[in-house]
């Protein structure tokens, strides 16, 4: 299937490691060129020259803050300038989630609750605001924003909160600005291999006193593939969301976790 993606320009914010990397990587093989966007040169100028090297396609390393304001107003021109248009925004700039287990009631702290949601969901919603106007201008545009099966089970009462709300946000921009071409949509990964699973795997091991394959078996059984779901997986339903096939999709929510177990949604 040709997506209809060549020419195409996209920012993916969090874009150089991870599931932001994965989709930057199959976007450049769309033939999309990409403006990348994280806090940390040296990360973004190296995946921006592995990615642009790989594909012949533009990668702009943009660094940028998505928690203020003015840096994420900032990002967007340079964005803007740098490829002639954006057509596709994804947001993907937060701090992964599962790692800090569900603390009681008194360890969920005013400090931490506002720190994920300023970078998840206002951080976000910047993003949005930024390139919207911009969008509305072309007549077409896609917005997909990276949440987490967070948003369907409890386990971490933040990450749930932060999830849920980047699935409200989504539809209520989708509702508003599919009248000008703009589909927005949310992907909620579950468990996801990035380059940060095999440090992961090994502390399970060593609280737990086996193999590091062992601790990798175990969290594959969390979905019913029994696999860990890879980011390149992640990536490519991205690039399907991002693309003009996409058009019947808008203000929904795709479940990409490789089918956690139990509750139905409808």
């Amino acid at each position: 299937m040709d997506l209809q993606l060549a020419g195409k320009k996209a920012v993916v914010t969090g874009g150089s490691r991870g599931i932001g990397k994965a989709i930057a990587w199959e976007l450049a093989r769309e033939g999309v060129d990409v403006a990348i966007v994280a806090r940390h040169i040296e990360a973004l100028r190296e995946t921006a020259e592995e990615i642009a090297g790989a594909t012949g396609r533009t990668i702009v390393p943009i660094i940028a803050d998505t928690t203020d304001t003015d840096s994420v107003k900032g990002m967007a021109e340079r964005a803007i300038s740098a490829l002639g248009q954006v057509d596709i925004l994804v947001n993907n700039a937060a701090q992964p989630g599962g790692g800090g287990g569900n603390p009681p009631l008194e360890g969920v702290l005013d400090e931490t609750f506002q720190a994920e949601m300023n970078t998840k969901v206002l951080g976000y919603l910047r993003c949005v605001r930024a390139f919207a106007p911009h969008m509305k201008e072309l007549g077409w545009g896609r917005v997909v924003n990276i949440s987490g099966l967070a948003a369907r089970q409890t386990g971490n009462v933040v990450g749930s909160m932060r999830n849920v709300a980047v699935a409200a946000m989504t539809k209520n921009l989708a509702d508003e600005l599919g009248p000008f071409g703009i589909n927005v949509t949310v992907v909620h990964p579950g468990l996801t291999w990035t380059e940060r699973m095999p440090r992961l795997l090994e502390e399970q091991a060593q609280r737990r006193g086996g193999s590091v394959e062992a601790a990798r078996e175990r969290m594959a059984e969390g979905n019913s593939i029994r696999r860990i779901v890879d980011a390149s997986d992640i990536a490519a339903i991205v690039v399907f969301l991002a693309s003009p096939r996409s058009i019947a999709i808008n203000g929904d929510a795709i479940a990409a976790g490789g089918g956690a177990r139990g509750a139905i949604h409808y």
